[in-house]
Formats: C-alpha cells, structure tokens, sequence
C-alpha cells in the first residue's frame, strides 16, 4: 500500500469528469487500498479517486470515529433524497478551510462494492454528507462551488498562496 499524492484546488484536473469502473482486477484492489491508506494518513473521512488524479468512478469512505467501517462506492448514483439542511464542510483537497453548505440529511444510494457487486445504502448525517461530497468530486465539482462567488475566489487565492509557500 502507498500514500497518494492529494491534488488541492484550483488544480484543473479536480474539474475533470470521471469515468466508469469495468474492470475488476489487482490493479483496482491496489488503487482502494492505497486511497483508504491515503485518506485515514490525511486524516480524512472520504476520498475520491480522482482527488488523487485518476479519472475512475470510484471514491473510499469511512465516517465512523475508530475508523472501523470502511465503504468503498464504485459508480455510484443516488437514488432518493430527503430535505436539505445545512452543515459544515470541508476537502482534503481544499485543507484548513471550512464552510457551510447545503446537502441532504438523508439519502439512498445504489453502488458497486470493491469486487463489483451491487448494492444500496441507507445513509444518515455524516455519512450522507460524505456521500454526497464524493460523488461532486466524481463529477468534476468541488464544496467551494456551493459558496459565494466572493468566498470561492478569497478560497481560491488562499490556496495559491499556500501552493507558492509550499513550493518556495
């Protein structure tokens, strides 16, 4: 297993759309291990694939507090939500920076788990909110994108910022 490298924003490919899981082979046990790896070193409680720069379909969650319920969600699509509400949000790819954002409380979602099975999940809170932040990251779309305009530019500069410190 391996820690990945975590692309942070603005960094383009984040924007980029991922595409579907078909094959179910080594390579893609590799891949899970090594984004459940990346994400609990992060600390974090989700990770999209593409967060580290592959373009699949597939993200890695775990939002119990003794990191005992990992989740893997391979094509995933929800299928019902409830009402929204607000909750506070942040990125590993958008570190030290939280906001509020509105998301659904609760939702089902239907997936395929790491060896290619189907199945659907109730998901509450937390979890839901993970859900819902994972598969924006599939589709190209960051947290940032539900706040101001003037709130996602002073986020983007601050990143900049920190990309040029961080380079030296």
């Amino acid at each position: 297993m391996a820690i990945l490298p975590i692309l942070t924003h603005p960094d383009p490919r984040l924007r980029l759309k991922t595409k579907p899981v078909t094959v179910f082979d080594d390579k893609l046990q590799t891949l899970i291990d090594d984004l459940f790896e990346t994400m609990y070193a992060a600390p974090g409680v989700g990770l999209a694939a593409n967060q580290c720069g592959v373009l699949l379909r597939l993200s890695v969650m775990d939002c119990s507090d003794d990191k005992t319920q990992p989740k893997v969600l391979i094509n995933p699509e929800i299928l019902s939500t409830d009402e929204r509400q607000e909750m506070e949000e942040g990125c590993l790819s958008v570190p030290d920076i939280r906001d509020t954002v509105q998301r659904y409380n609760k939702l089902r979602v239907r997936a395929l788990d790491r060896n290619g099975q189907p199945f659907e999940m109730d998901c509450e809170g937390l979890e839901a909110q993970c859900v819902q932040h994972e598969i924006d990251h599939l589709d190209g779309k960051l947290y940032v994108d539900y706040l101001s305009s003037l709130k996602r530019e002073r986020i983007k500069k601050k990143m900049l910022k920190l990309k040029e410190a961080v380079a030296g």
